[in-house]
């Protein structure tokens, strides 16, 4: 998966990654630039990008991590055939169907995440018990973790990322469409501590 992101990045070497969550931001021309500026930038979900005029969360978009419970907005296929999309599927450990929803495009081409390779080795950093029962990392956080693995020497930017400052929180806001509760399926107090603890090491910028 590692040469499969590095082909669809700015440079084979990617020395710079952003990873933009689904948090309500603030006009930010800095972190807007900041985004757009890394050599690869990874979505998630049903995620806004700028529209002409805005500095919020950028523009750019090399890859989009999602699942198949992904809230539509105008951006989230738009260019596709340009995007490298990578699905998620860690409840197929357990409960989750493989039917792919009628609306994506049918020539989507979505890479499945291995779950073996990529999301129990999640599990075990923030010590979830995923292979015994249906707990898993949200999506963010496994993009995010997809990226600093795939690129351990680039700089990582984060942005978007509600619950590393909020904990506790049992529902959330989304840049569009509408907020939802917290699924029981994730602890996204573990996913804070973990990602927290990567802006510690110098090689992993929050930009909230």
């Amino acid at each position: 998966m590692v040469n499969l992101l590095a082909a669809y990045a700015d440079r084979p070497d990617p020395r710079s990654v952003a990873v933009v969550g689904n948090q309500p931001l603030p006009p930010d021309p800095q972190r807007a630039k900041a985004i757009d500026a890394c050599d690869l930038v990874i979505r998630v979900n049903g995620f806004v990008v700028d529209k002409p005029g805005e500095e919020i969360v950028g523009s750019r978009t090399h890859v989009v991590v999602f699942n198949r419970a992904i809230r539509a907005t105008p951006y989230v296929f738009q260019d596709y055939r340009k995007r490298l999309y990578l699905l998620v599927e860690p409840g197929r450990m357990h409960w989750e169907p493989e039917d792919v929803p009628g609306w994506w495009p049918a020539d989507l081409g979505a890479v499945p995440v291995p779950n073996r390779e990529v999301v129990l080795p999640l599990s075990d950093a923030l010590g979830l018990p995923t292979r015994d029962e249906p707990t898993w990392s949200t999506t963010g956080t496994l993009a995010a973790w997809i990226a600093r693995t795939s690129f351990p020497t680039a700089q990582l930017v984060l942005t978007g990322f509600s619950f590393i400052d909020n904990p506790d929180q049992t529902s959330w806001e989304h840049a569009a469409g509408d907020s939802c509760i917290v699924g029981p399926e994730h602890q996204i107090a573990a996913e804070g501590r973990l990602l927290d603890s990567w802006t510690k090491t110098g090689d992993t910028t929050l930009l909230r």
